[in-house]
Order: structure tokens, then sequence, then C-alpha cells
């Protein structure tokens, strides 16, 4: 039985401005600029997920996030006006 295809998370330069619809120039344009992230630190490598989160990020596309307990506690208080300044 063949094994499924697996689809990489990391990406060389090349690949990753492909995967972008970019020229590798363009996309060294891009990640100068900040629209995009570098390559992970002591790698040429480019993590697909920061490469997809930068796009929506850029795009104005909201990634669904689910609140943490944490985030509706500070949300919740802070509405309330209950935060104490050290």
């Amino acid at each position: 039985m063949p094994r499924p295809a697996i689809e990489p998370r990391l990406f060389g330069r090349a690949e990753a401005a492909n995967y972008c619809g970019l020229t590798p120039n363009g996309f060294g344009d891009w990640v100068r600029r900040g629209v995009l992230p570098g390559p992970i630190p002591g790698t040429h490598r480019w993590d697909r997920r920061a490469i997809d989160a930068a796009l929506d990020k850029a795009s104005g596309i909201e990634a669904n996030k689910t609140e943490t307990a944490l985030e509706k506690w500070k949300r919740d208080r802070h509405a309330r006006g209950d935060e104490r300044r050290a």
C-alpha cells in the first residue's frame, strides 16, 4: 500500500517564494519589509505556518482564536475597571 504524501512544513527560499506566489526576489523584499517572517534562526528554512500567519495578518484575516480563561478574566476585569496598577 503506498504511503500518503506528506506536505513539508519547512521550505527553502525558492520553495517559500513559490508557495507565496512570489519570485525569489519579491519574496526577499517582503521578508525585508517585514510582511513575511525570516527563516527559522540558525537555518535557511521558512516555516509554512509562520508564513500562513503572516499572510493572514497582512490580508486582514483573523485566525479563529479561542479565548483562554486568562484572557477572558483579563477582559472582564478590564471592563469592570478592576485593574490595579503596581
